[in-house]
């Protein structure tokens, strides 16, 4: 039986766009963008148009048709291609987050680590294991209040961990060229085009799709809106717009004052904000901790909400009898705390796999994180389909939002994020830089396409155990 705290409708628009942008939105990836020079600008606008605008104005159009607000990508594949494919897809996005929470939590320790100046915090493998273990539960455990609290933490997390962050960064780089700064990066409109010759160029590309990746996720806390019909289409645009504005900005602020040689994926936002206060003064380093302080904040934030998003589609399927009774139970605040329990100890084990077994060369690591990559890539290829079976299938159901050019735009702007989905998910079986070596990369292609086929196919698996023992039991 739900509250009236959490059944009312109590998120606003900016609550909505907070929690949705802690998603989406991060200040630690624009060293990944930076490390593709002013290509970047190529890869985030073509990207965010025919990928991620496409993911929005779907997921847009789906969460607000009548009985369909609740459950995500859940209940949007399952109305449309059948339950098993709504419980599919949701174990998908369900399952890369696993990953997704220790490659977040990583940032957070490196930036504590600086802010400490205690290297064992990231150099350590058994002090940063526990760092995550202490993160990640931390944040775990303070969700089962409701979705009020991560509301609130994502509001917090969004203005101090992104906004604010941004729009120093932002400042100081206006500051930098406006006082004779000269870029490390190349800046010019030859080299703004990447080179289509290469095949890292397409390896690349699929990593800006990835960094628009989760706007759907929040789509489940769509029914919590105090007024979704107007308000779910307008925070999803606007995010849309600001995410692409403010990761090319930063990608271009970041290559801009820290030399491609010297780029830390992990380090880059802080080597960024060192060099460019380093432009106009001399000690700099209380500031860069205070900013490295509301960054790792943010991150946390972002954490926060994907303990959640993914969970609440994963409780539609546990109400619909595909989850073990205790995994669909929840408590007063109607929050499911037996399954973020197992997810949390799902992401423990991940923790260890990745931090013990994560040097540079091991194939276990970069199987892993591959492995959550083409996963989620197979979940937005159901995602689109579901949207085209409801586009020739379920027109008539009402809806607050459509996406606007009547039936023949709605299949193109589908067909965009399809091809590109497709695209990506071959791309992404190609073997990463590090495992150049043949044995290193066959022995990669084939735990990761044997990985890949066992976790394709695990939740049709569960899915016809638990519906076979529910036809049993009522025989």
């Amino acid at each position: 039986m739900k509250t009236n705290a959490t059944s009312g409708k109590h998120l606003s628009l900016f609550g909505f766009f907070a929690l949705t942008a802690t998603m989406v939105m991060t200040v630690y990836e624009y060293p990944t963008f930076a490390s593709s020079g002013i290509s970047l600008v190529f890869y985030l606008v073509v990207a965010g148009i025919f990928w991620f605008l496409p993911v929005a104005l779907c997921a847009a159009e789906m969460a607000t048709i009548e009985g369909w607000d609740k459950g995500g990508v859940y209940t949007w594949a399952g109305k449309s291609l059948g339950e098993k494919w709504g419980f599919a897809n949701i174990f998908f996005q369900w399952f890369q987050i696993t990953v997704g929470f220790v490659t977040m939590i990583y940032f957070i320790l490196g930036a504590l680590s600086y802010v400490l100046d205690w290297p064992a915090l990231n150099n350590d493998p058994l002090v940063k294991f526990i760092g995550v273990m202490v993160i990640f539960w931390g944040l775990t455990l303070s969700q089962f209040g409701g979705t009020r609290m991560t509301a609130v933490i994502s509001k917090f997390g969004f203005v101090v961990g992104i906004a604010i962050p941004a729009l120093v960064l932002f400042g100081l780089t206006l500051g930098f060229f406006a006082t004779g700064g000269i870029s490390d990066m190349k800046l010019s409109m030859d080299a703004m085009l990447p080179d289509f010759t290469q095949l890292n160029t397409l390896v690349v590309f699929v990593s800006f799709i990835l960094a628009y990746a989760g706007i759907e996720a929040s789509a489940s806390h769509a029914n919590e809106m105090t007024n979704v019909k107007r308000d779910y289409p307008i925070a999803i645009i606007l995010l849309v717009l600001l995410a692409i504005a403010l990761n090319t900005i930063g990608g271009i602020a970041i290559g801009a004052v820290v030399p491609e040689a010297s780029l830390g994926l992990s380090t880059g936002v802080i080597q960024g904000f060192e060099g460019l206060f380093g432009h106009f003064w001399q000690d700099t380093g209380w500031i860069v901790r205070i900013i490295a302080i509301l960054i790792a904040f943010g991150v946390c934030a972002e954490v926060s909400a994907w303990v959640v998003g993914p969970s609440w589609g994963m409780l539609e399927a546990g109400k619909d009898g595909l989850l073990p009774a205790r995994l669909a139970q929840t408590n007063s605040a109607d929050v499911p705390v037996n399954f973020l329990i197992v997810q949390g100890l799902i992401v423990s084990v991940w923790a260890a796999v990745l931090t013990f077994g994560g040097s540079g060369a091991n194939v276990s690591f970069f199987t892993a994180i591959s492995l959550t990559v083409v996963i989620y890539v197979v979940g937005y290829i159901i995602f689109f389909v579901a949207y085209f079976k409801m586009v020739t299938c379920h027109q008539d159901l009402p809806r607050a939002f459509e996406i606007p050019g009547g039936h023949i735009a709605k299949l193109l702007v589908a067909l965009s994020g399809l091809v590109i989905s497709v695209l990506a998910l071959g791309i992404s079986f190609i073997p990463p830089a590090q495992l150049s070596s043949g044995n290193a990369a066959s022995e990669y292609l084939t735990i990761l396409v044997l990985s890949f086929l066992i976790t394709l196919c695990l939740p049709f698996v569960i899915y016809h155990v638990m519906r076979k023992g529910q036809h049993q039991g009522s025989t």
